[in-house]
Order: C-alpha cells, then structure tokens, then sequence
C-alpha cells in the first residue's frame, strides 16, 4: 500500500496552471516540425509559378554577362541583383513558416504567454552543474533518438533521391520551364515521403512527451491536501471561523429579543421572536429564532425585558421551519401571527 509521499496521482488543474505559468509545457517540438514541413510544401506549391519565373529571370540575367568584362562594379550588381532575387523568393515562405512554427505550438499548448522562462535563473550559469546535465541518461537518450530519427528519414529519402538521379541523363534533354517541372514533382514525392516518416515519428513523441509531462507533475497524496489547505484554507481555521460567525449572529439576535412583541414557543423545543412595526414593515418579521438551550435563552431574555411569551406549539414549529431570521412571516401564517399579536396588544406590548 502507498504512504501519502508516493507520487501516485494525477496533478490537479491548479498544478497544470502553475505549471503553465511557469513555463513548463508538454510540448512535443516533432509536431511543430511536421507542421512547419507540411506549410513550407503547400507555400511552395503555391507560390512554385512565382519562384520559378524569379529563376528563370535570374538565369537570364546571368546568361546575359556571358562573355562580358566583370570588374569590381559588376560584381557588386551581380551580388546585388542575386541577393534581392533570392530575398524576394525566400521571405514569403519564412514568413509563412514562421507563422505555421508558432501555430503548431498554439495547436497543442494553446496560447500561453510568460515571461518567467525569460527571468535570469543564476544557478544554471554554474559550470559544474551545467557539465553534468550534458551526460544524463535523458540527454543520451534524447541523442539517440534523434540519430535514429534522422538516419531513417534521410535513408528512406536517400532511396529516392538516388532513383530520382538515375533519371537526370533524359532530364537534362528538356527545356529549363520543363526541367523546372521535373524538379517541382520529385521535390513533392521526396517531401511527401519525409513528412510521412516524421510525422509517424512525431505521433509518438507527442504520447511520450505527454505521458512525461504528467509523470513528472504526479502529486502525493499529501501534496494534494497540502494544496487544497492553501487553496480552501485549512479545516480547522474554517472551522474556527464558522464558529466564530455563528457566535457573532447569536450575539446579535439575541440583542434583537428585547425589541421583540412577542416570542413564541411549544413550550419548552422552540422560540420565535417577533416584532410588527407597521411604519417599516408591511407585515410581522422574524427577529430571533432557536431550539432546545437557544429557545430557553431566548426566553429567558424575554421574560428580564418584559416580553410577552405565548405558547403556540403549532405556530412556533411553523415559524421555526418556514421563515428565516429578519424575514417577514409569510401571507398564510397572517392569520395565526395576527391573532396572536392581537392577544399581546390586548395585554399591553411589555409585561410590568
């Protein structure tokens, strides 16, 4: 059987949050890739006509200084023209990629902003410390992993790398627009087969990084409780505090009692004070109510002030049950409460 400092169950959603705010995410960085891989094919495709023509621009551009003196000038225009081109190529697809690297990690985390992971943390600048943590058994296997995962993805596109080579000989036969062509629909299979292999890859980093996400946030038992203490407070101060509110609404229906018309009882289990003040209240109202030793101190209080008391065990069980305390009595005891009051203003509202 477990003790309460074994970390056997699951963390609470304020664990998860902390955890958030902190930082520490369970985020699987073979998913961010696959997204970014598939954007950056779909942008290419896109914008394949775009990049194709920007080429074949540059391509004549450069097949135009053939044969042409090249001093300092052109190569600064050379350099110049080759750099624009490839910017205006390039930008769009980073800047599209970019996009599709935050919102695969918007995809699984959801949008989580913190500026906590950015605070200087000094005790990671120690060297020993530091030395240590590159030779974990988790950084070895890490490293392995990610060999394996390469070796495989490149091998696998390696085969069709080499089989897309054997075709160059006839490839080199055509027209630079088909040639173009040729190399868009084997980037496309190449691509195709990578992103096949690293998204198998990443489904089952994304189960491993989630189970050891959890893992390491498992709670004891005793955190647990420590943390709804914190949370909800402990019992016992709740406990005291609830003790001391109910003495506090005692104490102050008890100083209502004096004020009362009349209070009353079953004889000896119930007590029901009530005050009628027609210029504030259309209608008798409940002041103090009680049982057992309450009933018997409201009482008590009665009789020192001169307070009517009335037995009615009906009527006070009633009033006991139905109505709260500083509530007017409801419209069907009317009739019962208006004829006892009638019977208190008959006597005189205080005993001599």
């Amino acid at each position: 059987m477990a003790d309460d400092t074994e970390k056997t169950e699951e963390p609470t959603a304020k664990k998860l949050q902390d955890a958030r705010e902190e930082g520490n995410v369970a985020k699987s960085q073979d998913i961010v890739g696959v997204v970014v891989l598939l954007v950056a094919i779909l942008a290419l495709l896109m914008l394949f006509d775009f990049i194709s023509e920007r080429m074949l621009n540059l391509a004549r551009y450069y097949f135009s200084l053939l044969g042409m003196p090249l001093g300092r000038d052109e190569m600064m225009d050379i350099a110049l023209v080759t750099f624009r081109e490839t910017l205006i190529m390039a930008l769009p697809i980073a800047i599209i990629v970019a996009i599709a690297g935050v919102g695969g990690t918007v995809a699984q985390i959801g949008f989580n902003f913190t500026t906590k992971p950015l605070m200087p943390n000094f005790s990671k600048l120690d060297p020993i410390k530091g030395f240590g943590n590159l030779f974990t058994f988790k950084k070895m296997l890490d490293s392995l992993k990610i060999t394996f995962k390469s070796f495989t993805a490149l091998g696998i596109g390696f085969l069709f790398f080499w089989h897309f080579i054997e075709e160059l000989p006839t490839v080199a036969l055509f027209t630079l627009h088909d040639q173009m062509g040729w190399l868009r629909d084997k980037a496309i299979i190449l691509a195709a087969v990578i992103l096949i292999i690293i998204f198998v890859y990443a489904m089952v980093d994304l189960f491993l990084t989630r189970k050891e996400y959890f893992d390491k946030l498992k709670m004891s038992k005793q955190e647990i409780k420590d943390e709804f203490k914190n949370m909800e407070g402990d019992p016992h101060i709740k406990g005291k505090i609830r003790q001391i509110q109910m003495q506090a609404a005692r104490k102050r229906m008890m100083s209502a009692v004096p004020t009362a018309d009349v209070v009353i009882t079953n004889p000896t289990h119930y007590a029901v004070a009530i005050v009628y003040d027609e210029t504030k209240h259309f209608a008798p109202v409940v002041v103090a109510k009680g049982v057992d030793n309450i009933a018997i101190q409201i009482k008590k209080i009665a009789r020192e002030n001169g307070v009517h008391i009335v037995q009615n065990p009906p009527l006070a069980r009633s009033l006991y049950a139905e109505v709260d305390i500083d509530r007017p009595i409801p419209d069907m005891m009317f009739a019962a409460v208006a004829e006892v009051l009638a019977y208190v203003y008959k006597m005189g509202k205080k005993q001599k």
